[in-house]
């Protein structure tokens, strides 16, 4: 009898542990690699954890959405990213590519993404006009406000890869 309650006892602990690990393995994550000194894997359990800020975008039809997320550079910095007083010289030719589910791709040079060269700011959504970004869109969506085309405003964001122009 004891044998069998210890049985049923690790049988129901092993259930619990393999779910969580499943249900935690199935969770969407934004991966940043590559030229960086801490790789992460954030959720968006994470993102919404962190510093939030809130942005503005027309969509093609021209519609008005609020968007609320993580600035880029946060996540970069976060990340160990040559930002700041780092960039420059040799680390000025360091760029982001950022990756789509769907295989799309874009790129920004790490000045582009560095409130110390620019006033722009860009922002890693997970929410779009209060609700979660869902259907076939998100659940990462990039934020790029004030182009005069919204190409490098992708949605489906997976992963972000620092890399360095050498020749």
């Amino acid at each position: 009898m004891i044998l069998y309650r210890v049985s049923l006892a690790f049988l129901l602990c092993s259930v619990t542990y393999f779910s969580n690990a499943q249900e935690s393995a199935s969770k969407p994550t934004l991966n940043v690699s590559g030229e960086v000194t801490k790789p992460l894997a954030l959720t968006v359990e994470d993102l919404i954890k962190m510093k939030s800020v809130n942005v503005n975008m027309k969509d093609k039809a021209g519609k008005e959405h609020r968007y609320r997320g993580v600035d880029l550079e946060e996540i970069l910095m976060m990340a160990g990213v040559t930002m700041d007083k780092q960039l420059r010289g040799e680390n000025l030719s360091k760029y982001l590519i950022v990756k789509c589910t769907d295989g799309y791709k874009i790129l920004f040079s790490l000045a582009e993404l560095d409130s110390s060269f620019t006033n722009h700011s860009i922002t890693l959504a997970y929410e779009s006009d209060g609700k979660p970004i869902t259907d076939g869109t998100g659940p990462f969506r990039l934020v790029v406000p004030g182009e005069k085309k919204a190409a490098r405003s992708a949605r489906q964001v997976v992963s972000m890869i620092v890399k360095s122009a050498k020749e």
